[in-house]
């Protein structure tokens, strides 16, 4: 196939300074949870998407000064000698498949807590760091700190094009850096020429946008990375007002504009709470007041929301973070015209909730990543496997789906059998809920690909029993057949049955999923989970007429979204639709006609009118067959079936990410002997310096 030349524009050369981008894919600066503590994972995860053709990929925030200590995040830095030898690998194996590389240096500035490095945190004002409740405070900076800070900087952009980088990005946005501090009102409060006019507050990062082209502008790009609306009303920067003015007063100092909205909230919302291309609105001013590049966000994952962006005249070069994770290979599926092999981003943020953990980061729809160098998985290309051997999967859900797509590829005779008529599980049964209709796109992609092989077989409407299973004569056997909502309560917080959990107006989640309404108006949900389900059940219902109040045993609503970037999102949505929210209250028994509650702020019980009760706690895996299955293996060994496995929510209930990364895994391993002892992958080292003697 070839490329249809409506996306030509996409892959026209774009000069940026003295530098030139070979096309108009530009992997963004984005966090992964790797960075300088997995350097190697963090390097074949970039090297990865210039093979797959984003034709500027750029590092995470990369902290150039000990004041700025990111840890314990896994973000890169840059202090002093050593950190060449990391960097300088990822330009290599980025430049090999003629893509730039680019660095965004950072200061976090007086968020910064430096947990390793010691240092005071350093901002335009005596004040506590705001990323968590440490006892720690920012000194103002003096007049010599800001020099300080101007020198390290300006090096750190010398020692960025010694190591190899093509580009250098002065980073001001997401309300987390030391020239977004200076630039807001609200942080600085200085009376000096560094506070009081927007040209004052913009004077650093002018200082240093200046500084860094004077020492490296000649030789590689100095590009900006800029917040123009803070999504605060007159409290912060808006885009028609100091927003605007900003961009005016620096419009042609920099390579290129990367603009978008601030803080990471905004910038990376959900697909739940935004649409794609969302950002537009806020940034098409941009290329009115300059001549430079203009690049932006904003979840872009068809090809021709991208063109009609850039021929709209609102971007020249099309950002992208999660995307690029959902699918490495993006741009390189566009110029071989193979558009419906695009695996899109479904928006959920588990790459971001994960990197907010200080862990690899992992994505629902590219079960690869973080695993290019870890397990030398590629994205787009598995091991041949026996093509005489046969493997039957069991479900259709989101592991068995990835199972079979996998499977498939790498050659082996597949069959899935699905208990429904309807594929995806889980999947297609969530993606029906308010706002998630995205995440469809997990099942949408991996029947997509299914269908086109013919070595796969698909069997709706196909529930099989132990002996059925025997019967089919498979060589490999996977049972991937989900997990259902306890009805008992019992999670994280209640260790043991409510009491008149069983009676007949409690409901779960797999009721509301499969259609039921609760009876009566007055609905309490108790959530014992903390993502996302509680909610977009109570939305549902709440917008459907029922009285919602929505119980949870902590402090804050869909405390895991905080992880997510959508908490607050979501609790304002829960208001907007009329949910009475009930934090730090457990539920302790269901009667006729109410519930008892625990209040724990005020220590003592209530009763509360509920005529239905919906318990959103934990799962149970429901994996009867594969018990079924290995007890008949077990009696009768001499049946064919050489190997056989539960995958998915059937071993563990966990989020679709984990159902579809196991799903994958299981078909990597399909002929391999497998030590459940052994450490599956390959770890990092640290150097050990010699003992002094």
């Amino acid at each position: 196939m070839t490329r249809d030349p409506r996306y030509d524009i996409l892959f026209e050369p774009l000069k940026i300074g003295p530098v030139t981008a070979p096309n108009r894919f530009y992997q963004v600066p984005h966090c992964n949870g790797m960075g300088r503590i997995y350097p190697n994972a963090m390097v074949g995860m970039r090297g990865m998407k210039a093979e797959g053709g984003w034709g500027i990929v750029c590092t995470e925030q990369c902290d150039f000064y000990a004041s700025g200590d990111a840890s314990p995040y896994a973000e890169t830095n840059m202090w002093d000698g050593g950190d060449e030898i990391y960097l300088g690998r990822m330009c290599e194996e980025v430049h090999k498949h003629g893509s730039l590389a680019g660095i965004e240096l950072v200061h976090n500035g007086h968020d910064t807590p430096n947990l390793y490095s010691r240092e005071i945190p350093i901002g335009p004002m005596h004040r506590p760091m705001n990323w968590s409740l440490a006892p720690i405070q920012a000194r103002a900076m003096d007049k010599q700190d800001i020099r300080d800070y101007r020198r390290a900087h300006r090096q750190a952009a010398i020692r960025a094009r010694d190591i190899g980088f093509d580009m250098v990005i002065v980073y001001a946005g997401h309300d987390g850096t030391v020239p977004s501090h200076f630039l807001a009102k609200r942080h600085n409060q200085r009376t000096d020429e560094y506070g009081g006019s927007l040209e004052n507050r913009l004077r650093l990062f002018r200082e240093l946008l200046e500084e860094a082209k004077d020492a490296v502008g000649g030789d590689i790009a100095v590009t900006v990375r800029f917040a123009v609306d803070e999504m605060m009303g007159p409290d912060g920067l808006e885009w028609h007002a100091e927003g605007r003015e900003a961009v005016e007063m620096l419009a042609e100092l920099p390579d290129l504009w990367d603009v978008n909205v601030s803080d990471w909230d905004n910038d990376s919302k959900t697909s739940r709470f935004a649409p794609e291309g969302y950002q537009e609105e806020y940034v098409t001013f941009v290329k009115q007041v300059t001549t430079k590049p203009v690049s932006t966000v904003g979840r872009y994952t068809s090809p021709d929301a991208m063109v009609s962006a850039i021929k709209r005249g609102i971007v020249d070069l099309i950002g992208a973070a999660r995307p690029s994770i959902a699918d490495p290979f993006l741009p390189r599926k566009v110029e071989e015209g193979r558009i419906d092999d695009i695996r899109e981003c479904i928006g959920c943020n588990v790459c971001v909730g994960w990197t907010q953990m200080t862990a690899p980061a992992r994505c629902t729809q590219n079960p690869t990543f973080s695993e290019e160098w870890r397990k030398d998985w590629h994205p787009e290309t598995l091991p041949p496997g026996d093509e005489n051997e046969h493997v039957l999967i069991v479900g259709a859900g989101p592991a068995g789906l990835e199972a079979a797509r996998a499977a498939g590829l790498r050659g082996y005779r597949v069959t899935l059998a699905e208990a429904e008529e309807k594929l995806g599980g889980r999947v297609t049964r969530e993606s029906a809920l308010p706002g998630l209709s995205a995440w469809a796109r997990v099942r949408d992609y991996r029947v997509g690909q299914i269908q086109k092989m013919t070595n796969v077989e698909i069997y709706r409407a196909s529930r099989l029993s132990a002996e059925q299973v025997l019967e089919l004569g498979a060589d490999h056997v996977a049972v991937a057949t989900g997990a259902t909502w306890r009805r008992d309560g019992y999670g994280r917080h209640l260790t043991s049955p409510v009491p008149g959990s069983g009676a007949a107006h409690v409901l779960t989640p797999d009721d509301i999923l499969a259609g039921l309404r609760p009876p009566g108006g007055k609905v309490l949900i108790f959530d014992d989970d903390h993502y996302y389900m509680a909610s977009v059940i109570a939305e549902l219902l709440s917008t459907t007429g029922y009285e919602v109040n929505l119980a949870t045993p902590l402090a804050t609503i869909g405390a895991w979204m905080v992880n997510t970037l959508e908490q607050g999102a979501n609790q304002e949505r829960l208001l907007e639709s009329g949910v009475t929210l009930m934090p730090n209250t457990t539920l302790l028994a269901v009667e006729a006609g109410q519930v008892s509650l625990h209040d724990s702020v005020r220590g003592h019980d209530t009763e509360h009118k509920a005529d239905s009760v919906i318990l959103v706690t934990s799962r149970t895996p429901e994996d009867g067959l594969f018990h079924a299955v290995q007890q008949a293996l077990e009696a009768t060994p001499a049946t064919g079936v050489r190997t056989l496995r539960r995958i998915g929510d059937c071993q563990a209930p966990g989020i679709i990410a984990t159902a579809v990364y196991e799903g994958h895994r299981y078909a990597r391993e399909l002929g391999e002997e497998v030590d459940p002892v052994d450490v599956p992958f390959r770890r990092e080292r640290h150097v050990i310096e010699p003992a002094k003697v």
